[in-house]
């Protein structure tokens, strides 16, 4: 059957291919003739296509409903980190303060795209306007490096309470912490505008379908139409600057814990001073391992189902990950949520 109907162009012919499943709601007039369908090479962009999950036809529902119950969850369990920081005496520590901020990066970065990708998966043509487009990029780059830069944060702060305990209150005190805070969020920011600048001068004419449901950078990149040599260098410069020295730095301080870890002589005193950085692991692990699987692998062998699949856990799964993390793997935070229920709830 074809996939459009249009008065004044054979859509069946073999010059015209059939539009993907998603493209085939839309009105003609949004999927732009270009390189896609050898016609008008010069219509400019006004609009994009995201393609998402919209070919798996009868599986639209249940992920709807997956995705959503994944995000309240997310959006709840974040949320009860930053209540609970906030109101228990007890958790007001260097390492909770990352934690909150950490929660509240989780929140924003996951809001940025999830209820724009629920709406999606209920439309019959997934279009985002271009300024709507360079709004979630911005926003997904920004949240997404505060993330590294906060995790490498409190990689450093467990690095001075375990290597450096004499002088944890001087390296870790309150001025330090909000600059590092700080810090990671203005390099959120610095990634953020260089992602959309190099990307959104660029012109983008023709074929506006992006096979991805968010506007992430080398699916956008890869629609320009004209050469994409600064956006990629910039890309590989701001993964080098922003990403990979987050984490060398991660590594660094994990072997300098793990020498101190092995330099306790007994097996209940490395145990519990594992203990106080397991929680942190676990999440640089899942934040990362799924980060490299996704933005690491050779380009020749990913396919653009894998790159949805994987997009898809580190921006709703890996952020519901971080609460069960640190609330059930940790005493200190399940102790707070208790003192607080018996506070506000069983007092009343």
């Amino acid at each position: 059957m074809c996939a459009c109907s249009c008065p004044h162009l054979s859509c069946c012919s073999p010059a015209f291919p059939q539009l993907p499943p998603a493209a085939a709601g839309c009105p003609l007039s949004l999927l732009l003739p270009g390189r896609r369908h050898g016609l008008h090479n010069g219509t400019l962009v006004t609009e994009f296509v995201l393609l998402g999950f919209s070919q798996s036809g009868s599986l639209q529902g249940p992920l709807f409903w997956a995705v959503l119950c994944v995000y309240l969850v997310a959006l709840l369990g974040n949320s009860l980190i930053i209540l609970l920081t906030l109101a228990d005496s007890a958790l007001h520590t260097p390492m909770y303060f990352f934690l909150r901020h950490f929660s509240l990066a989780e929140v924003l970065y996951s809001t940025t795209v999830v209820p724009r990708m629920l709406g999606d998966l209920r439309s019959s043509c997934p279009t985002i306007p271009l300024a709507s487009c360079f709004t979630q990029l911005y926003f997904f780059a920004l949240f997404g490096i505060a993330e590294c830069c906060l995790l490498a944060a409190m990689a450093y702060d467990r690095y001075a309470a375990i290597c450096r305990p004499l002088h944890y209150a001087t390296l870790m005190n309150r001025g330090a912490c909000a600059g590092m805070v700080g810090a990671s969020y203005l390099m959120g920011v610095i990634t953020g505008t260089s992602h959309s600048l190099l990307i959104f001068t660029l012109p983008f004419h023709g074929d506006n379908v992006i096979h991805h449901f968010l506007c992430d950078i080398l699916p956008v990149l890869r629609l320009a139409s004209a050469s994409t040599f600064w956006g990629e260098v910039g890309n590989l410069g701001i993964t080098i600057a922003f990403i990979l020295t987050p984490f060398l730095l991660i590594m660094a301080s994990y072997v300098c814990i793990l020498a101190t870890i092995l330099g306790v002589s007994t097996a209940q005193g490395r145990r519990k001073i594992f203990s106080t950085c397991s929680s942190h692991l676990f999440v640089v692990i899942l934040f990362y391992g799924t980060g490299t699987a996704a933005y690491m692998k050779p380009q020749a062998s990913s396919s653009q189902d894998t790159d949805q699949v994987l997009a898809l856990f580190y921006t709703v799964v890996t952020p519901m990950c971080n609460p069960f993390v640190y609330s059930l793997r940790n005493k200190e935070v399940t102790g707070a949520m208790r003192r607080v229920m018996k506070k506000h709830l069983w007092a009343s």
